[in-house]
């Protein structure tokens, strides 16, 4: 077995990022700016492995290839780069720096899942293009959880015309009631066992939107906690940051369909279930219940467990809403009409919508610490003229960072321009109560509980030990 192009650098100079949902969609875009802003902003002895999932080998190695023409452009191209790395910069010596690996992961199909964590823990991965192959994954620093499936079929247009007309173009088409949700779809317990009959009694029904955003990504998380987790405290800890969405509220959750799978818009619900997932895993009340999803007999002597964050791409036009092509281009339009009227969310393109994820994925951690950044939920903000940075986003029932903000606090913010709180906030927001926060973290412990359930579950129902 040959040894990886990484193989002289030292521990600290490796930096290991797992995407998925990297081949479509904003995933793309991740993609993309982890490789700008890791050549722009680390060591020149540094070295970037990512490692983009897809659901088959074929999409493995387009995703690489297109990834790896990115990189020979941006180091050919950039002009951060010259000016970042002095006049002695060597665009071949950036590309070296860049190892594009991939596994395959199918989001719906847990034993998919399961093996992928197997192959990333104890085997090996590989470049599906043959340039790197057979290499061993020390550590994740982070995995950034993107893919997703949106389960819309289109719009309402009395709806859109009613709330445009009451509330005007920037709150409608960045909190929208138009969207109409496909019916749920169940997934076939077959599927999720990957053609396998249950080992043990019949496991809970699981919706295909629900297990795509939150359920999967949630079960390949445990799986990869020894390759998250940490000796000691010395070490930066791994990072998980979730995907949510700007418009998700207390409106979009009932836990009488805590999946979904009978009236809820199930987008929408699997998001609100993502913020609380997120912002909540770390409080004491929680992890009366999410301990257990932190332990893993693989990681024992790693007490140190990986931080949960959260960020969204603010709105952009991706295929993911079911558009014809001249629908499409009218909501291009729309989208940056909204973003030159002043909204600090209409990202519009892929590369803009991914700065908030990518911040979280590379910002040094006494950055993050220093702004308490597991408790914010950061969206992907814009400028008129197209800046991107990111910002704190409000969330129902937690507010900016799940502290009492009152309107003197608001008057305070020392952001400067869209990167201030008031800016774009939804239209009915209110002023967080005490009353409203200690609910969010009782439905956070709800939906922790919940999914708990659901892995233990279905670990039972493919045989596997519990953990």
């Amino acid at each position: 077995m040959s040894s990886p192009p990484w193989a002289g650098a030292s521990n600290d100079d490796l930096y290991f990022v797992l995407l998925t949902g990297a081949n479509s969609g904003v995933g793309v875009g991740i993609g993309q700016r982890i490789i700008d802003e890791f050549l722009s902003s680390r060591p020149s002895s540094s070295h970037l492995i990512l490692i983009p999932t897809t659901r088959s080998k074929t999409k493995s190695r387009d995703t690489v290839l297109a990834l790896r023409r990115h990189v020979h452009q941006a180091a050919h191209t950039s002009k951060q780069l010259e000016t970042s790395l002095g006049p002695n910069y060597d665009p071949q010596a950036a590309i070296a720096r860049v190892h594009v690996l991939s596994v395959q992961v199918d989001l719906c199909n847990l034993r998919s899942i399961h093996a992928a964590g197997d192959q990333l823990i104890n085997g090996k991965v590989s470049d599906p293009t043959g340039v790197i192959q057979d290499v061993r994954i020390p550590r994740i620093d982070a995995a950034l959880f993107n893919a997703g499936l949106g389960g819309w079929e289109g719009l309402d247009w009395l709806e859109f015309a009613r709330q445009f007309f009451t509330l005007g173009l920037i709150q409608s088409t960045t909190f929208p009631s138009f969207k109409k949700a496909l019916p749920a779809a169940i997934l076939d317990s077959q599927k999720l066992l990957g053609g396998d009959t249950p080992k043990s009694g019949s496991p809970p029904e699981l919706a295909e939107v629900f297990c795509a955003n939150v359920f999967g990504h949630y079960v390949l998380a445990h799986d990869l906690i020894p390759l998250l987790s940490r000796a000691n405290a010395s070490e930066a800890p791994g990072r998980v940051v979730w995907t949510s969405s700007i418009d998700a509220g207390y409106e979009h959750l009932d836990f009488n369909d805590f999946q979904a799978s009978r009236y809820m818009a199930p987008y929408e619900s699997s998001k609100r279930i993502t913020d609380l997932l997120a912002l909540t895993a770390d409080l004491p009340s929680v992890q009366e219940v999410s301990a257990s999803y932190f332990i893993s007999p693989a990681a024992a002597d790693k007490p140190v467990k990986p931080r949960f964050y959260l960020s969204h791409p603010g709105i952009v036009c991706t295929p993911m809403f079911p558009l014809n092509w001249f629908l499409f281009f009218w909501y291009w339009v729309t989208m940056h009409l909204s973003r030159l009227c002043g909204s600090p969310w209409h990202t519009v393109d892929i590369y803009r919508a991914a700065c908030a994820t990518s911040w979280l994925a590379l910002a040094d951690q006494s950055t993050l610490d220093a702004v308490d950044a597991q408790h914010i939920k950061w969206g992907s903000g814009v400028t008129r003229t197209g800046y991107a940075a990111p910002k704190k986003t409000e969330v129902e029932g937690w507010g900016w960072e799940g502290r009492i903000d009152d309107a003197e606090a608001l008057k305070r913010d020392d952001a400067n321009g869209v990167l201030r709180k008031a800016v774009g906030r939804k239209w009915d927001a209110t002023t967080l109560t005490q009353e409203k926060r200690e609910e969010f973290e009782a439905d956070g412990r709800r939906c922790w509980a919940e999914l708990e359930r659901l892995r233990v579950a279905w670990e039972a129902a493919l045989g596997r030990k519990k953990t």
